[in-house]
């Protein structure tokens, strides 16, 4: 298993930035969430067997999605995975 935290800012929130991702999600095999950040970024967790399969969600999020231009910018770090697992993609508030 593969884990990437990535924070994205620019205008990220208030333009459906977290339903995009959720949606683009069920296209790959990747599980994980997606929040809102009070300082107006947006926290992504994303987990998925495949190196390659996380690595094309990311950059499809990021190039080619349909909110692509409001990203100015991505802090993108590799994490330990989730020990229990985490099923589905969802979107969260905590």
């Amino acid at each position: 298993m593969i884990a990437r935290r990535v924070f994205y800012s620019g205008r990220v929130q208030g333009v459906g930035f977290r339903y995009a991702v959720k949606q683009l999600a069920a296209g790959y095999e990747v599980s994980g969430w997606v929040k809102n950040l009070p300082d107006g970024r947006v926290e992504l967790l994303a987990i998925s067997r495949e190196a390659g399969e996380l690595q094309d969600f990311l950059e499809e999020l990021r190039e080619n999605s349909a909110v692509a231009h409001h990203i100015k910018e991505v802090e993108d770090q590799e994490v330990a995975p989730v020990p229990q697992g985490i099923a589905g993609f969802s979107i969260t508030k905590d």
